[in-house]
């Protein structure tokens, strides 16, 4: 082999071997947790959601009860696809509070 030759097969190796890591590192981020994905859309969590709007876990759950807030079990656990939070915000969330307690004059 050539230096050349020798220069071109060890950067393909090289291209692989890395290419091999970051598989490895997507799959350990999907299996940590760290990032709840669902056919390309990503998951949130209770918790997640919780942290979000500033509610309780009870206060999530009559969102779900009175079917304001669609959510899906994997394994026993809740998650909320992120359109379907941005839906529900859209939907729930006013702009402006206080325009129902303004009184016209």
């Amino acid at each position: 082999m050539e230096n050349n030759d020798l220069i071109k097969w060890m950067q393909k190796w090289f291209e692989q071997f890395m290419g091999r890591f970051d598989r490895l590192d997507k799959f350990m981020d999907i299996m940590s947790g760290r990032h709840n994905v669902l056919n390309g859309e990503r998951l949130l969590d209770n918790q997640d959601l919780c942290q979000m709007l500033n509610v309780s876990k009870r206060t999530l759950q009559r969102y779900r009860s009175a079917g304001e807030l669609t959510y899906i079990t994997i394994h026993h656990k809740i998650f909320y696809t992120e359109k379907n939070v941005e839906k529900f915000i859209r939907d729930h969330f006013r702009d402006n509070p206080d325009e129902e307690t303004v009184e016209k004059e």
